[in-house]
């Protein structure tokens, strides 16, 4: 038998440790794929935790909910790596809109943003519903219902959904949908219930703000009455009375002998008396509800308050139609306080009033500016607070600033169309800029005051 040193080294034994040394590289190999797969797992929950701080960013500064939904359903299609996702809506008539949609390539989503259908048969969006819990379809071909028939026509072969909750009750839906045979990864309804906790924050908030700003409206427009109402009786009750008592004072003056000299002096005393309590009683009426607003519009009682201004007023008022009631009392009110805090404390020469109507977004815009002092603050006791209370009920934005040495511009933008309170129209996000409005604007000596 030839001894194992003259045997070819392709016959030769493998050396005894050999079992051992090649377990050793398979855990390395192991080692490093785990190290890897690892690296990838926390480079995706990293991307994850991103993308929820993004959307949780967006929710904290009071995003219109319009804005979230589009936010999500972008940050969870990017996350999960699907073709599409989507927000869906549950309404109280048992049907469902589709409120929010993104595509990995741009495209279009195969169900257009507001389309309804109704819920029923098994479909993701329906076995949510049903369940209040994720769910999934794996295979549209074999799905029934509205959604169903949407989802085939749009070319969708799976979804996944997780419930939105808001306040304890099912609000809606994300989806995570694909065009794609393979069934969407087992994590998906986990991975997606992050975003959905991030939604019903949005929601809630944006309803909490509308009831509260419902609320706010609720209780200036019954101020307002209350307001017209002691104004009403004070025009018809107190008012009529002393002119009543004035006319009977002059009667008594014209009746009296001449010899009663000191009689007449009394009766006129009385007369200057009465016509004084009248005025002040008229200037308190005309302060809860002017006539000059009540009866001609904005564009004249703004004329009165100029004409009656301390301080000169350059007033270009661009308002020839009647304007909800809620709407003129605000702007009227904001432009009164401002002329009277200006004449009270900022050493102005001139005051600006601007006020339009910008048709294009459906907003008064009104800006009051003088080349006072400034240094003014809606902090120290300004009745301007209440006005930006008055202002921001109505759905409006209100902003003023006043550097100390450079005057002081107020401005504010009121929505016409929802003066109740829903808020200004989309793509108006504050009040109106500072570009032709402020004391620099108009450097020129004051005209004469407008009004007169």
């Amino acid at each position: 038998m030839p001894c194992v040193e003259s045997l070819p080294d392709q016959l030769r034994p493998d050396p005894a440790d050999t079992e051992a040394r090649l377990a050793g590289f398979a855990e390395l190999v192991a080692t490093a794929v785990a190290n890897a797969l690892a690296r990838v797992e926390l480079r995706g929950f990293a991307e994850e935790q991103s993308a929820l701080r993004r959307v949780a960013t967006l929710v904290a500064r009071g995003a219109p909910p319009e804005e979230v939904f589009a936010a999500v359903t972008a940050e969870a299609g990017g996350v999960l790596n699907v073709d599409f996702t989507s927000m869906i809506r549950y309404d109280p008539d048992g049907a469902m809109t589709w409120v929010g949609s993104w595509s990995s390539t741009g495209a279009a989503f195969p169900i257009s943003l507001g389309a309804r259908a109704e819920l029923g048969g098994y479909n993701t969006p329906t076995l949510v519903f049903e369940t209040s819990r994720p769910a999934r379809t794996d295979a549209y071909s074999g799905a029934s219902g509205p959604a169903a028939d949407l989802a085939r026509a749009g070319g969708i072969r799976s979804s996944v959904g997780a419930p939105i909750s808001v306040a304890g009750r099912l609000w809606g839906v994300v989806a995570a949908v694909s065009t794609h045979l393979e069934p969407l990864p087992a994590d998906t309804e986990e991975r997606l219930a992050g975003f959905t906790g991030l939604v019903a924050t949005a929601i809630a908030n944006a309803e909490s703000q509308a009831q509260l700003t419902a609320s706010r409206a609720r209780i200036v427009a019954a101020a307002d009455q209350t307001r017209h109402r002691i104004e009403r009786d004070l025009h018809d009750g107190a008012q009529q009375r002393l002119v009543s008592l004035a006319l009977q004072i002059r009667s008594a003056l014209a009746a009296a002998p001449p010899q009663a000299g000191e009689l007449v002096q009394q009766l006129g005393g009385f007369a200057a008396e009465v016509g004084g309590v009248l005025d002040e009683l008229r200037e308190i009426a005309r302060g809860l509800h002017p006539a000059a607003l009540a009866e001609g519009g904005l564009r004249p009682a703004l004329m009165a308050l100029a004409h009656r201004s301390a301080v000169p007023v350059r007033l270009d008022a661009k308002v020839d139609e009647r304007l909800p009631e809620p709407i003129e009392i605000a702007a009227y009110y904001v432009v009164a306080e401002a002329l009277t805090n200006t004449a009270k404390h900022a050493k102005a020469s001139v005051i600006d009033v601007e006020v339009e109507v910008a048709a294009d977004d459906g907003v008064l815009r009104v800006c009051v500016c003088d080349d006072g002092r400034g240094g003014a603050a809606l902090s120290h006791g300004s009745g301007l607070v209440g006005l930006k209370d008055r202002v921001e009920a109505l759905g409006g934005r209100f902003s003023m600033r006043s550097p100390p040495g450079a005057g002081t511009a107020l401005q504010i933008a009121l929505p016409l169309d929802h003066p109740g309170g829903s808020g200004l129209p989309a793509g108006v996000t504050g009040p109106p800029n500072d570009a032709g409005c402020g004391p620099a604007a108009n450097p020129g000596p004051p005209g004469p005051r407008q009004g007169s």
